[in-house]
């Protein structure tokens, strides 16, 4: 990730350069502003400025950052992973009142985390495209009963938390069948701001997988989405969250259609993950947290019980400066920030 760079709404004195993106494999040009140049006075006053309102809203842009993985959102729940429309609906309400705003992975592994001072980033994931999911009835518009529905009606509720979620998808495209019906739903969700990233072709566990049966079933899944819709996912989430024998093969491969060069790729569950800005960042493991109450050993290490103990740990948690050129943060956790940052960094 040595390329990746804090992207967003360019304010103030600011001129714009072209730089190649290293690191990740991504091959694109990202467009990055630049401080105009300046007087050395004026830099130092805009800093302390910006650092001082960093304090006021105790910003750390080191912390952590709960990236929670859903799966069906049900009636009647027919597995551990499934939620009830109702208990979807309680810890979207929670994230709202604990002032979480949701961004896309996409979002999360490159940077561009652009939400208000004080506000802290969460993760919305979807594993396997299920029709609980998304389900469009006949005039286009979501199904009030499955997740994007109900996603979308708290954040009607709740000015300021953004509708979106990344969906990771696999070729049962959301109970649809046909390339028609197939493009209409991905496109939807590219044309209302979420985000689609692989699941692979088919939900094949690529723990011992040789490279070829891996590069097939993530190069099928890259491809089948570009077919249906010329969108490039951007993250892989790992069925069962099992790394191949080599991690980087789920990074990048492929060629052609296929061709894939994920800026992340997700693990099954276990921990909130690290700030993008923050030297435990890795693109090739990243953690996240099943949905669930704290039942079992969900009374620990599932959605319920991570959020409790961030709310308890707030000096823990990833807390926004609103600034997206800054990365701000209190001056003794320096030693946590992430080298090709430097030149961004706020301490205060």
């Amino acid at each position: 990730m040595s390329g990746v760079r804090r992207l967003g709404a360019v304010a103030g004195a600011l001129s714009l350069c072209v730089i190649g993106a290293a690191g990740c494999g991504q091959d694109e040009k990202k467009i990055v502003a630049q401080p105009a140049k300046q007087h050395a006075g004026d830099a130092r006053q805009q800093h302390a400025a910006a650092a001082a309102r960093a304090a006021r809203v105790k910003a750390n842009e080191l912390g952590q950052i709960p990236v929670i993985m859903y799966h069906r959102v049900m009636a009647k729940p027919a597995g551990p992973d499934d939620r009830t429309p109702q208990q979807f609906r309680t810890e979207l309400e929670r994230l709202a009142r604990d002032g979480y705003v949701p961004i896309t992975a996409k979002e999360y592994t490159t940077g561009r985390i652009a939400i208000p001072a004080g506000r802290h980033p969460v993760v919305l994931t979807f594993d396997d495209s299920s029709p609980s999911q998304l389900t469009l009835d006949g005039s286009g518009v979501p199904k009030p009963d499955t997740a994007v529905g109900i996603l979308q009606d708290v954040a009607r509720r709740h000015p300021g938390f953004r509708p979106v979620a990344t969906f990771f998808v696999i070729k049962d495209m959301f109970g649809t069948f046909g390339a028609e019906a197939q493009a209409q739903v991905l496109g939807w969700l590219r044309d209302n701001g979420f985000d689609i990233g692989n699941h692979t072709l088919d939900h094949h566990n690529l723990r011992g997988k040789s490279q070829d049966q891996v590069s097939q079933q993530i190069a099928g899944d890259q491809k089948l989405v570009r077919s249906l819709i010329k969108e490039t996912p951007a993250t892989i989430a790992l069925p069962y969250g099992n790394q191949p024998s080599t991690k980087s093969w789920a990074l990048r491969g492929g060629t052609g259609d296929g061709r894939y060069d994920f800026s992340g790729v997700f693990l099954a569950g276990y921990t909130p993950a690290p700030s993008p800005f923050s030297k435990d960042f890795d693109p090739l493991g990243i953690p996240r947290i099943r949905a669930m109450d704290k039942v079992g050993d969900c009374a620990r290490f599932c959605s319920t019980a991570w959020l409790d103990w961030l709310k308890a740990h707030p000096e823990e948690r990833y807390t926004s400066d609103g600034d997206v050129r800054t990365v701000a943060f209190p001056k003794f956790k320096a030693p946590y920030v992430a080298p090709r940052f430097e030149r961004y960094r706020l301490p205060y």
